[in-house]
Parts: C-alpha cells; structure tokens; sequence
C-alpha cells in the first residue's frame, strides 16, 4: 500500500505529513502501545487521519473511530478511506468540549491538551480514561508545562501553527506531569516518558494502563 501522503491533494498536507513521518517518533510509540491489543479505538485530534492510516498499513485492523473539530481535516479523511477502500475507519467532526461518544477498548488524544483551559483538559481526561476498557489504553501525546528550553520551544511551535493556519486555535494551557498523575491515578497504571525525537519539542507520551 503506498503511504498516504502520495493520496493526499493539497502538495503542503503532503510535504507536512511525509516530514512528520520521518521526524516523529509519535505513531511508532503509539503502535508500540497498541499492536497487541484487539480493542477498537478512539482517536481523539485525528487530524488528517494519518494514525488510523499509519494503523492499517502497520496491519492493525481494529475498527477505528476518529474525532476532530477541523472539518477540512475530516472531509479529507473521509475521501482518503472511501479512495483507498478502507474497512472500518470512521471520521466524525466532533469539539471534544462536548463530551465523548460511547466507547469501550482504547483511547489516543495526540497533540491537542494545549488548546483546552485547565478545567477542560481534567473533564477530557476523566471522560477519555472512563472509556477504556479493562486491559486496554489511553495514550496521551503532549507537551508538558515546566521551566526548559524545549517548553519554551513547544508554545512557539504552536503559535507559528495558529500564525499558519495549520491549526484553527492558539494554545491554551499546558499540563504539568503531576497533572496527569494526578487525574488519571484513580484509573490505573500511569507511566510518563519523553518523545520528542529528532524535534525540539517537549512532548512526552503518557499512558494510562486499566
């Protein structure tokens, strides 16, 4: 199957996706979590779609249902699975700070605490957490708040993606690592480690385990 960036109409989605492919060391982490496990997921921030596509060219077929707010974004998932025949991948425009549809196996949220107030972010997490399914996930992308140059460096990447029009929303706030302890302790097993890769970003993957 070629890759989905060569599916993909607009050259700058195409250019961005093949680049964060090489750089980001994010969906390979998210596969790492997710590749022995046959529960369904929610992917929530899907974005273009690019980890529901990476999934199924890694040979995960789990049925898949894929959230955002952008509707541009969604509209383009849509034709990329309708295009490619993809089985069981499901793209909804939907603003999390609605709450969540019913749902029972894992749970992704990549890349969008930031633009939430810290009140929002807890509910989220709370909600996300209450939809895994024992023995299942939540795996959590962000940058977290605290006092280096790489935190420093995340809130101008989200400014310049504001600035750019990649993204409809400047950032909000950033969680702290105790953060995620915190609220999401009462679930299960929480474990915090850095993924920023070859970016300057100080992003850390989170992972609940129920």
């Amino acid at each position: 199957m070629n890759p989905v960036y060569t599916h993909i109409r607009r050259n700058w989605d195409g250019q961005y996706i093949a680049a964060k492919l090489r750089s980001d060391p994010l969906y390979q982490a998210v596969l790492g979590e997710l590749s022995t496990s046959s529960l369904p997921l929610l992917d929530l921030g899907c974005g273009l779609g690019l980890l529901a596509f990476y999934l199924r060219e890694k040979g995960i077929e789990v049925p898949i249902h894929s959230l955002d707010y952008d509707q541009r974004k969604i509209h383009e998932a849509r034709r990329l699975t309708e295009e490619r025949g993809l089985k069981d991948l499901r793209f909804d425009f939907h603003d999390a700070r609605q709450g969540l549809p019913q749902h029972h196996g894992n749970v992704t949220i990549l890349d969008i605490l930031q633009f939430f107030t810290p009140e929002e972010i807890e509910t989220l997490l709370r909600l996300a957490a209450a939809r895994v399914a024992p023995g299942g996930k939540l795996v959590i992308r962000s940058g977290l708040r605290d006092e280096t140059w790489r935190f420093k460096a995340t809130v101008a990447g989200d400014l310049l993606a504001k600035c750019t029009f990649w993204m409809k929303a400047a950032p909000t706030h950033y969680p702290t690592a105790e953060d995620f302890r915190r609220v999401l302790a009462e679930f299960g097993e929480v474990h915090l480690s850095p993924l920023w890769g070859s970016t300057p970003f100080n992003n850390h993957l989170i992972v609940l385990q129920r």
